[in-house]
């Protein structure tokens, strides 16, 4: 009964997305051909629409007459899918394969009925569909007699052989405006020559060919041509374009192969010309076009991209540009190139916030060593602190990438980063004098030897806080992390993958290395300068809490704090108390700082006080601006938050052909932040993106619904923008992962928004 109900509800529902015109007809969604590939083996191929998916556990095969025998269905993997009807099954997207072995008996036709069901990602399944093909079975070697087998013995069987367009059979699609691909399908017992593959364009304006990618062949004594390299099975070739005219083109593509028989009979050169269509550039969501020979049945539609060829298409398609270059870094199999690329990559990383807060506590621990310090010892001490936080950056990125989430999105809790803040705290105030850290005490707490074996200066300790910071401050994502992690999930190969984010986190720690051998080297080892730099470093540390703890506590608390401490530090410096007669410049400057910090403290305390939460101009509300003036732009983009991806997908079809553009964001995404306070706030990308729809993904909390957001997009954490065009298609070339000025967002929404 339940399961009669579950069929009803289907059908209605098709049923009433169908009269909408909103869905393909299910023989469109889901074109199905079949072909006899030999005496034992049939081939079923469905070719599935873009936004529509088959399950794999519904799909069944019979055949008529009753002497024929179907064996089981050699089925490829489907994708992993947690379905609202079905609960966790195997999903087909795109071009399916299936191998079918079958025995005849006496028949010489067979009657193929497959039945499947599927359904389309807008949330619609269809009730399961049998469709039929008749096919004619080859004669087997014992039919024709003995004029038959004379035929043969004469080399005049031509049963035997199968017409060129059958033996070889070649479709070609342009997967973006300057690439094409050829797939090649080969006949069992066929092969085709590799230095016989030509292609060329005719008629095609400035468009010319600029580098054709064809894969490894097998070594064949062939006694034609003698030892050559030949293809047995079905394989691509990748042909990339060279173009002087970004607008819509049509070309004509020129294929010539030559191919043979294993059986001894050579096919003269083939010629095919293809007539397709490239996309305007640049190619941003373009549905790739396809055509074939006309003279090439239906069953003759490409076959299914390798492995390697999906990841790696897959990979270009899912982080734009950027990404697409770090996975051709990967693809080239370098190993130093990618060690001296990503270390690079990391020095430039070190430039960003994710990585500033990093600084005080390096310092803190070295200006804790005071007369002890020397310069070997503050090289040791950064050494082990950035190992530290190498290690756990690769084993964290590691995980990330075979698990699909970042280690350190899940830590982002109050717990988590209170308990990391109190640390800060406690670091800071043995700074102050308050207590001393370096030997034990009986009646210390458990935390407080944890961080005195920190404070002391051991190198397990400090490699110890070097692994904590690495997960707890760096959890935003940018591009070259996010190729590392993409290529770790769809090669799981961890040693290349793992070695490269190490060589990521090296290049973030080399300006802390320098942090660290500098204060050894330029600190004093006694007097009170040592104890003035000990507490500039306190107050530091002080900040790092408050920094810590923002994600997870409101925006006037959060504005408090910072007050506190500014207001508390400039009555340190002196700030209000009058200077002596004889001043020495250096009290003169340190009072001159200290009224700076009352200054910040106040205008903090004044600004939320007065209901403003926006630290970085606290005052901003005590001024009112002319209507005219608060119309020309101070009004902030405003985001439409969606919860699941459910809720995303509906609102994207609601959008009435406008550009819509997906946000990612978290309250611990310093990334994330930077987006909102600079590039979103400027008048120019505020303008650009007027018209489009503006939806926000809140990851903050981390929930199910965030990790099934992030995995649809194969994302490992905020930041990251996707666009979706008018016909809300996702622009996958146009995505922007990790933090961009208001310069570069700009020339990214052009490619977009005309």
């Amino acid at each position: 009964m339940r399961n009669l109900l579950l069929a009803f509800f289907l059908l209605f529902s098709w049923a009433v997305h169908a009269g909408e015109g909103d869905l393909l007809e299910p023989e469109q969604a889901f074109k199905f051909s079949a072909r006899v590939v030999d005496e034992q083996t049939l081939e079923v191929r469905y070719q599935i629409a873009e936004g529509y998916y088959l399950y794999k556990e519904k799909i069944r095969f019979k055949a008529e007459p009753a002497d024929v025998t179907l064996g089981a269905a050699q089925l490829p993997a489907g994708k992993i899918k947690q379905d609202e009807y079905f609960g966790k099954v195997e999903t087909y997207r795109h071009d399916l394969l299936i191998r079918l072995p079958y025995t005849r008996g006496g028949a010489n036709q067979i009657t193929l009925k497959a039945t499947s069901q599927g359904c389309a990602d807008a949330g619609v399944c269809y009730p399961p569909q049998t469709q039929v093909a008749k096919l004619d079975l080859p004669r087997t070697r014992s039919e024709g007699g003995e004029k038959s087998s004379l035929l043969k013995l004469l080399g005049g069987g031509k049963d035997e052989f199968l017409p060129p367009d059958q033996a070889f059979r070649l479709t070609v699609k342009a997967t973006d405006g300057k690439t094409l691909l050829a797939s090649f399908t080969i006949a069992e017992n066929y092969y085709l020559y590799r230095d016989k593959i030509r292609f060329s364009l005719k008629d095609s304006g400035g468009t010319g060919i600029a580098a054709v990618t064809l894969p490894q062949g097998d070594t064949k004594s062939d006694p034609t041509f003698g030892k050559t390299e030949v293809y047995h099975k079905s394989f691509q070739a990748v042909i990339k374009l060279k173009r002087e005219d970004n607008a819509k083109q049509p070309v004509n593509l020129v294929a010539a192969y030559q191919g043979c028989s294993e059986k001894g009979v050579c096919y003269p050169p083939a010629q095919k010309t293809m007539a397709l269509t490239l996309p305007e550039l640049p190619a941003v969501g373009a549905a790739p076009a396809e055509m074939q020979p006309a003279s090439a049945p239906l069953a003759a539609s490409s076959a299914p991209p390798s492995a390697g060829m999906a990841a790696t298409r897959k990979s270009e398609e899912a982080q734009g540009s950027e990404s697409s270059r770090i996975g051709a870094l990967f693809k080239g199999g370098n190993f130093w190139l990618i060690m001296v690329s990503f270390f690079g990559f990391g020095l430039l990383l070190a430039l960003t916030p994710c990585v500033f807060p990093m600084i005080p506590i390096l310092s803190g621990i070295i200006v804790g060593q005071g007369h002890a310090l020397t310069k070997s010892r503050a090289l040791g001490l950064s050494l082990a602190y950035v190992l530290g936080m190498a290690l756990t950056y690769a084993a964290a990125g590691v995980a990330a990438g075979m698990s699909g989430t970042l280690l350190s999105s899940a830590l982002q809790n109050p717990w988590v980063l209170g308990g990391f803040a109190l640390v800060f705290v406690a670091l800071a105030f043995s700074m102050f004098g308050f207590y001393e850290l370096q030997m034990p005490s009986f009646i210390q707490s458990r935390f407080t030897e944890a961080s005195n074996r920190v404070k002391g200066g051991s190198a397990a300790g400090v490699f110890a806080m070097g692994a904590l910071s690495a997960v707890i401050v760096g959890p935003c994502v940018a591009a070259p992390l996010a190729g590392a992690l993409l290529y770790i999930s769809q090669t799981h190969d961890m040693m290349l993958g793992g070695s490269a984010l190490f060589s990521l986190a090296l290049g973030m720690g080399a300006p802390l290395l320098l942090v660290g051998v500098s204060a050894g080297a330029l600190l004093p080892r006694a007097g009170a300068w040592m104890e003035a730099v000990k507490s500039f470093f306190g107050v530091l540390l002080l900040g790092m809490a408050i920094w810590l703890v923002s994600p997870v506590i409101s925006p006037a608390v959060h504005m408090l704090l910072w007050a506190a401490l500014l207001i508390v530090s400039a009555m340190y410096l002196r700030a209000i108390d009058p200077l002596p007669h004889p001043a020495s410049g250096f009290v003169k400057f340190w009072k001159g700082v200290g009224v700076i910090a009352l200054i910040a403290g106040v205008s903090l305390l004044i600004g939320v006080l007065g209901g403003n939460r926006d630290i970085l101009q606290p005052l901003s509300g005590l001024h009112s601006l002319p209507a005219e003036a608060r119309a020309a732009g101070a009004a902030p983009l405003k985001f439409e938050r969606v919860k699941s991806v459910a809720e995303l997908e509906s609102r994207v079809k609601q959008a009435q052909g406008k550009i819509v553009m997906l946000d990612f964001y978290a309250d611990w995404c310093v990334s994330c932040k930077e987006f909102e306070r600079f590039t979103f706030d400027d008048a120019r990308v505020k303008a650009k993106l007027g018209g489009a729809v503006l939806l926000q993904a809140d990851v903050t909390a981390n929930s199910e619904d965030d990790k099934a957001l992030l995995k649809k997009f194969s994302l490992f954490g905020p930041p990251g923008i996707i666009f979706f065009d008018k016909s809300g298609k996702e622009l996958s070339q146009a995505r922007v992962v990790g933090y961009q000025p208001p310069e570069t967002f700009l020339a990214s929404l052009d490619a977009i928004i005309h």
